[in-house]
Formats: structure tokens, C-alpha cells, sequence
């Protein structure tokens, strides 16, 4: 334990032995939460003009345990139109931009979150994510962030269109300015038994004092994948030198690509046909964006009517399909050595934070959340124009990666922080973890 830690806990001690009663363990810390997570008393309009005077009529669960921890609640942040963008803008507030380059968005959809923390005017915040909502604003903004398997945070409470949608199920997760941070907070909460009182949660105690890594000769062995790209589009010159270097520190991995998770969670999306996002839009009056049209009426896996029983079924079957080749190609990493891969070090998207309205290439995260494994967002660098020289003579897959390198030039992306993934499978959360920290001693972050 951190000396910092030990000295608050011994604080803790004392406080409880002379006053009767506890503290929590985050007393007194000032916590930022994303406008569409209820508080009492507070709006909760999801970024839609048409709901405006929405008011919470309870605190949701998650804000009820951080409380019970002592966390104080100050700021709440924006988010985009139809929560559905990877750019945080609305009719409402305007756009939220990169701290670090106006001319390049914060993400999103929980932008204001990256945002704010990429000021340092938040050190723990609250953020969803259904499609990489956590991890392109980490990403983007320099800080920390993770998206943890479902049903292990509650979140009841949190308002949003397509409630009780089970196809792409969305998790709560924090951003933080450290490692500990996010610890800090996936504990707090969970060693609370959220699950005694919503029972969609899984009954999993959260647990980093154990090693969940192989041990050999007294040795912890940790085995990573690179994923360079996803073999659909490439990224963009500092994500790739950023993998190139970490690669180098590590020892030799396999590799790891996939290229259908679009198609699949696009078609589940939004299997109403998206109709209940356009009739809100459409009630306030409001104008679309052109990430809001660019997600739901120009994506060819977006049914243009409500999808019956039987039709959400089959996309049902072919999610399962999917999650199982893909657990099948996992193992068979393990085939020579009996150890298959612990976690895949991979982009986060196609490059840096996008330009504003130019963040359309999800899968980098969306594959993740199709496949409901953990992932976690972690800074390394930022953009060196000694170094993050355009690709001279590239030549395209298709048409998706055409756009995305000719978007590409280092001076366009000036200071913007470099951000790589680390994800686990499906709840071995804690392992994520605890790879990161083998990882960050490793390569010296």
C-alpha cells in the first residue's frame, strides 16, 4: 500500500475510535458524474432539447454507495446528442473540446468527463459506456479509464433511449487521473455487496490481493497479445510507434485481429429502428448533428423499421457466434505452452483525438463491449512531430481506411495526448488490473 494510503487509513482509525463513527473511504473526495446519471432534484436530460425539464427523482444507486463512501458530488458533465457520439456536442451546450488541442474533440459520448479530468479539475469521475464512452474520452484527454465487465457496477438510476435493450448491454465505469484511482473506485463500490440490493448484479467481490496471473518458479508470467490494428483500418502514426515501442519493452507476443464486431453490434444498437432517439430529437425541435445522422441513419446494419421478435433472435445467435470464436481463438493462443494470452494490448481507435466531427471508426472499442470483455485506457505519450511522420506510399485496404489516412498529418495533432488499450476476458477485470501494473513497471510509465 502506498505510504499515502497508510497514513489515511491510520487517520481513518483514529477518527473512528474518537468520534464513534465511520468515515468512508472516499471522505471528502470530490467526485465529477455524467449528467445522465440521476441526481435527486437535479435534470436529466440526456442531451436532448425535448427533455430539458426532466428532473431525478432519486439518486442513482451508484451515487447512493459513492456517497455512502463520503464522496462529494460538484460537477456534473456534458455528454452528446442521442449519447451515441465518440464527440461530446449538443444543442444544448454547444461542443466540448480536447484541453490539450481545440481543434480536436474531448470523445465521447462521456466527454465532458475526459475533459475535465484532462484539466486536472477532476481526479475521479463517473462515466457509461455502451460503445468505447469510457475509453475515447480517456484516450483522447491523457487520463485513465475503464470499462469494467457487466452487471459488476449498478446502473440503476442512469436515464438514456432504449432502456431495457439486453442486446449491447452498457456498463458505468470512472476516469481517473491514476491506476489507483480506478482501483480505488471499482473497490469502494463493490465491496459495498451492491448485489444484496440490485439483483442484476453478479455476486463477485473484488479482488487485487491475489495474483490471477500464472506463477512459475516464484514468478508471476504474464502473456500479451498485440493487436497493431484491427485489419479493417490502420492507425495513424503515433498509435502505431507507441505499440512499436511498448512491443519492443515486452517480450515477443502472438497477435491477435478481428474484423466483423461492427457489422454484429451496429444491427443491435438499435433493433426499434432507433425510432424512440428520432421521435425525442424530433419532439424538442432540435437540429441533428452530424454524428447523430451519421450513426443512425447512415449505418447500413441500422434496421429502418422496428426488428420483430424473431429477427432480434438470429442477431442474438450470430452475438453468441461471434463471443465464442473469438473465445476459441483466445485459447488457442495457449496450444504450445498451455498458457494462453492473459490480455491484448491494442489502440484504442484509428488514431488520436479525431478532429471534431470526424470520430466514426468505433470498433477499436465497440468489439469489446460486443464481446462484454474489460478494458482498460491508459496514457503513454503525446504526438511528436519528430516522429509521427505521415506514411508516405501507404496503400489503403478499403474505402473506411482511405478516409482515415488521408486524415492524417502530424501537425493537425499538435500536443494530443497518445492513449493504447488493455483488455481482459469476461470478468477477470481484476486481472486487467493487475497486468497493467506489471506493465507499467515494465516499459517505465
Amino acid at each position: 500500500m502506498a505510504p499515502q494510503a497508510l497514513e489515511r487509513a491510520k487517520y481513518c482509525d483514529e477518527y473512528l475510535a474518537e468520534h464513534g463513527r465511520p468515515i468512508g473511504p472516499l471522505h471528502g473526495l470530490p467526485i465529477s458524474v455524467k449528467e445522465h446519471i440521476g441526481m435527486k432534484g437535479m435534470t436529466q436530460n440526456c442531451a436532448f432539447v425535448a427533455w430539458i425539464d426532466q428532473v431525478a427523482k432519486e439518486d442513482a444507486f451508484i451515487l447512493t454507495l459513492l456517497h455512502n463512501a463520503g464522496a462529494v458530488f460538484y460537477v456534473r458533465t456534458t455528454e452528446p446528442q442521442l449519447l451515441m457520439h465518440l464527440k461530446t456536442a449538443s444543442n444544448l451546450y454547444g461542443t466540448t473540446v480536447n484541453p490539450y488541442n481545440r481543434a480536436l474533440t474531448s470523445g465521447g459520448s462521456s466527454g465532458g468527463e475526459g475533459a475535465l479530468l484532462g484539466l486536472k479539475g477532476s481526479c475521479l469521475g463517473i462515466g457509461t459506456d455502451i460503445g468505447g464512452s469510457i475509453r475515447s474520452p480517456a484516450a483522447n484527454n491523457g487520463v485513465w479509464g475503464f470499462r469494467p465487465s457487466s452487471y459488476r457496477l449498478p446502473l440503476g438510476g442512469a436515464h438514456a433511449p432504449g432502456l431495457g435493450g439486453e442486446q449491447i448491454i452498457p456498463v458505468i465505469g470512472p476516469l481517473s487521473t491514476s491506476l489507483a484511482g480506478l482501483n480505488v473506485f471499482m473497490k469502494t463500490l463493490i465491496d459495498q455487496k451492491p448485489w444484496l440490493s440490485d439483483p442484476s448484479m453478479v455476486r463477485l467481490k473484488w479482488n487485487t490481493s491475489e495474483s490471477h496471473l500464472v506463477q512459475r518458479h516464484g514468478q508471476k508470467k504474464l502473456k500479451v497479445a498485440i493487436m497493431s490494428h484491427d485489419g479493417v483500418v490502420k492507425p495513424h502514426p503515433p498509435v502505431t510507434r507507441a505499440l512499436t515501442e511498448m512491443a519492443s519493452k515486452l517480450k515477443k507476443t502472438p497477435s491477435i485481429e478481428h474484423d466483423e464486431g461492427w457489422d454484429i453490434i451496429s444491427s443491435l444498437y438499435f433493433c426499434a429502428s432507433a425510432k424512440e432517439d428520432t421521435d425525442i430529437i424530433e419532439a424538442g425541435g432540435e437540429p441533428w448533428l452530424p454524428l447523430s445522422k451519421f450513426i443512425l441513419l447512415e449505418q447500413l446494419g441500422v434496421p429502418k423499421e422496428e426488428d420483430t421478435a424473431s429477427i432480434i433472435w438470429a442477431k442474438t445467435i450470430r452475438r453468441e457466434a461471434f463471443k465464442a470464436e473469438y473465445a476459441a481463438h483466445w485459447n488457442a493462443t495457449g496450444a504450445a505452452d498451455g498458457h494462453p494470452v492473459d490480455v491484448i494490448l491494442c489502440p484504442v481507435g484509428p488514431g488520436v483525438a479525431p478532429p471534431l466531427e470526424h470520430s466514426r471508426y468505433w470498433a477499436y472499442t465497440s468489439t469489446w463491449n460486443l464481446l462484454d470483455y474489460p478494458a482498460m485506457v491508459f496514457p503513454y505519450s503525446q504526438v511528436d512531430q519528430d516522429k509521427d511522420h505521415a506514411e508516405a506510399g501507404y496503400a489503403p485496404m478499403n474505402e473506411q481506411d482511405d478516409w482515415n489516412y488521408k486524415l492524417y498529418s502530424p501537425e493537425r495533432y499538435v500536443d494530443a495526448p497518445i492513449s493504447l488499450q488493455l483488455v481482459g476476458r469476461r470478468y477477470e477485470d481484476e486481472k486487467v488490473f493487475e497486468a497493467m501494473e506489471l506493465i507499467k513497471v515494465a516499459v517505465g510509465l
